[in-house]
């Protein structure tokens, strides 16, 4: 077995079900799970379409690299989203479709780090925990840099050391941030390029929830458009990815893409030649039809926007809740500890949310997710009323 396999915690909502463990919830209250990120807006009836008339790519094995439509379609979203040099991105060489970010994020570590020399993985804290699993089993360190509410829960890069630059091999970046929202400003993205230049190392970018965000004339700036805006049209150790999951409301269909680097695309794209993960032709054609279109993406951030300013109007005068800038998540901070908070939420009002605890790790003795719970809005607008309502009858009975 692979010893490195013994590195790895319980997930989260492992966790999560073993701190739930005996507790029998209100019987007379419905559950309400704000506990994982699962959108629940519904899938536009557009993609459904798409996917059933294609069903006929079930036939045939999908090319590695996704078909020429589907990477034209992610070339342009991209260039215009972020409003990237026309044909700075070459849809053969810069693009490489993944069945979501979650596989990509972990098999892209796997094809990035050099076993021969010293190997850190830095990445934010809380986290995804993709990362940490990914930076382990590539035989790499994990370097966990806190993200406080002292520093806008963004991580203070101009703390790390310089023997830490040297030996990072691979840097993830969430922005926005899960679980707090936070959005890394293009300044300081750009000076994180100049640095992965000067280390040679790589950014790895996770940028699925770009696309939800308060601000309908500011989106989230991406590392994509900051490479563009100093001159790195080559887009040089910079990777984002993608996802059709919290953009189109579409977890299940399992897409996204890979962007960057076209040298880093043509190694990942060896290492996902032999690791057999190509979509679907199905999925494939459903995707490009969901990248194309932009009204079912806007109309989704309104229904967030409208269960955040619901949600906060009832929970902001009793806990310290502040509409992130982006993402679907409320990072708030407990009156108790977060997992006391949280039993107490599911065992009195059948709620359930996740301690921040469970998101981070203890690092120079302090857990910076300790006394936070993460609230994830992807219900629909009633129920997320319901949920904060009866989260203000527990606060209220402390």
């Amino acid at each position: 077995m692979n010893p490195d396999l013994d590195k790895l915690q319980p997930y989260p909502f492992q966790k999560l079900s073993t701190l739930f463990d005996g507790i029998t919830p209100a019987s007379d209250k419905s559950p309400i799970r704000l506990s994982i990120g699962e959108p629940k807006h519904p899938t536009p009836d557009f993609i459904h379409a798409a996917m059933r008339a294609n069903l006929n790519g079930l036939a045939s094995y999908p090319l590695t690299r996704g078909s020429d439509d589907l990477r034209e379609a992610i070339t342009n979203w991209l260039t215009r989203r972020f409003n990237l040099p026309t044909e700075s991105l070459n849809p053969a060489r810069h693009i490489l479709p993944v069945n979501g970010t979650r596989e990509a994020l972990f098999a892209f570590a796997q094809t990035m780090i050099d076993r021969n020399k010293s190997a850190r993985v830095l990445m934010p804290n809380p986290f995804y925990q993709i990362y940490e699993g990914a930076a382990l089993l590539a035989g790499a360190e994990p370097e966990f840099l806190n993200c406080t509410a002292e520093n806008d829960f963004i991580p203070d890069f101009d703390a790390v050391s310089e023997q830490t630059w040297q030996d990072c091999q691979l840097l993830y970046l969430c922005s926005p941030g899960n679980p707090t929202g936070a959005v890394i400003p293009e300044s300081t993205l750009q000076k994180l390029i100049e640095r992965a230049i000067k280390y040679n190392f790589v950014i790895a970018s996770d940028e699925c929830y770009s696309e939800i965000y308060q601000d309908e004339k500011n989106p989230p700036p991406g590392l994509l458009g900051a490479a563009a805006n100093m001159g790195n049209t080559q887009y040089k150790n910079c990777m984002v990815f993608h996802s059709l999951s919290k953009r189109s409301n579409a977890p299940g269909m399992r897409s996204g893409f890979v962007a960057g680097d076209a040298e880093l695309i043509n190694r990942f794209h060896l290492f996902r030649t032999y690791h057999g993960c190509a979509m679907s032709a199905t999925t494939q054609a459903a995707s490009t039809a969901a990248w194309k279109d932009e009204t079912h993406v806007q109309k989704n951030r309104e229904a967030y926007r409208e269960k955040y300013s619901a949600v906060h109007s009832i929970l902001n005068p009793i806990l310290p809740v502040n509409i992130p800038p982006a993402s679907f998540y409320l990072w708030v901070k407990t009156p108790v500890s977060d997992e006391k908070f949280a039993q107490k939420l599911y065992a009195e009002q059948h709620i359930s949310v996740l301690p921040g605890s469970y998101l981070s790790r203890k690092i120079n003795g302090a857990n910076p997710g300790k006394d936070f719970v993460r609230m994830a809005l992807v219900a629909e607008l009633d129920e997320c009323i319901e949920a904060a309502q009866r989260i203000k009858e527990a606060v209220q009975s402390l």
